[in-house]
């Protein structure tokens, strides 16, 4: 099948190489590594833009790079990555438009000292997940590039150069690189949900008062699980909940600390019906924790 290719090289010190002049297998797995990080920030800027995705968009992100095979250059420095047209051209697309933009801002910070092109960057798909990707990849190297080559049987994607010029960063680079991670992290706003989850484990430190909760998201939010703290009717309304098989419906604000995986002051905690089939399948979900739900019960420390 037609596939976009992403090309990484890094040129690791001549005391990292080998006898051949290859670089050792440290090198050649972060080099990997850092070539998923990459992928990923990619496939998650394609699915909408941010400064901080944490676990936002993970699982339609992966899904994204099912079909993407990594193999490395004959040298152990460089590697090429094939992302089909179909499944992953949108990942190619915005990867392209977010390092150079990321370059851009580097250039800038250096230059001036100022951060905002980095807050400008967002827009091209530029985040803290690209940011952590790049310093993973220039790290305990001289330098590193980054090229792409569009596959010829589907021609250029609009809005790109036939030939994008290669990407190149260097250790002079992480400066501005980690100040522009942080900043994402730091500035990402919290965001009002009203989220649909099965209950899949309960705590508290006694037989009374308020608990933790942590529910599989069902609806409502881009992230698997959340952790969310309740007083104690709402906590035994989760308890009910899980008992008898029904997810729980919950309003609140998810946290960008810890990666959109906590969300704050709950409300609107309340059951939700739903058909046979989905109730039989959290059942069965209980049945294989049931010993965990009855310590959590007991107030014990799950």
């Amino acid at each position: 099948m037609p596939s976009d290719e992403i090309r990484w090289w890094r040129e690791v010190p001549e005391s990292a190489a080998g006898a051949a002049g290859a670089a050792g297998w440290t090198e050649a797995e972060e080099l990997r590594s850092a070539a998923r990080q990459v992928l990923m920030a990619g496939a998650l800027a394609a699915r909408g833009r941010a400064g901080y995705h944490g676990a936002r968009h993970r699982r339609k992100a992966r899904a994204a790079l099912d079909d993407a095979l990594i193999g490395p250059g004959a040298d152990g420095r460089t590697l090429t990555a094939y992302v089909p047209v179909a499944s992953g051209r949108a990942v190619a697309v915005r990867l392209c438009h977010a390092l150079h933009a990321t370059r851009e801002a580097v250039d800038y910070q250096r230059a001036t000292g100022g951060m905002e092109a980095f807050d400008s960057a967002i827009a091209a798909g530029v985040g803290r997940e690209l940011t952590e990707a790049l310093i993973a990849l220039v790290r305990g190297c001289e330098g590193a590039r980054i090229d792409l080559r569009w596959a010829p049987a589907a021609g250029t994607p609009d809005g790109c150069p036939a030939r994008p010029a290669p990407v190149e960063f260097s250790p002079g680079d992480l400066p501005a690189l980690r100040a522009a991670g942080a900043r994402y992290l730091r500035d990402e706003p919290a965001v009002q949900v009203r989220l649909t989850g099965a209950v899949v484990r309960l705590r508290r430190s006694g037989p009374r008062g308020a608990g933790i909760v942590r529910l599989r998201v069902l609806a409502g939010a881009e992230v698997a699980h959340v952790r969310v703290e309740l007083d104690e009717e709402a906590y035994r309304i989760a308890g009910h909940a899980h008992l008898v098989g029904l997810p729980l419906r919950v309003e609140g604000r998810l946290e960008n600390r810890g990666g959109f995986r906590r969300l704050t002051g709950a409300s609107q905690v309340a059951p939700v019906q739903v058909d046979e089939a989905e109730r039989d399948r959290l059942m069965k979900a209980l049945q294989e924790n049931v010993d965990f739900f009855e310590e959590a019960c007991a107030g014990e420390e799950a």
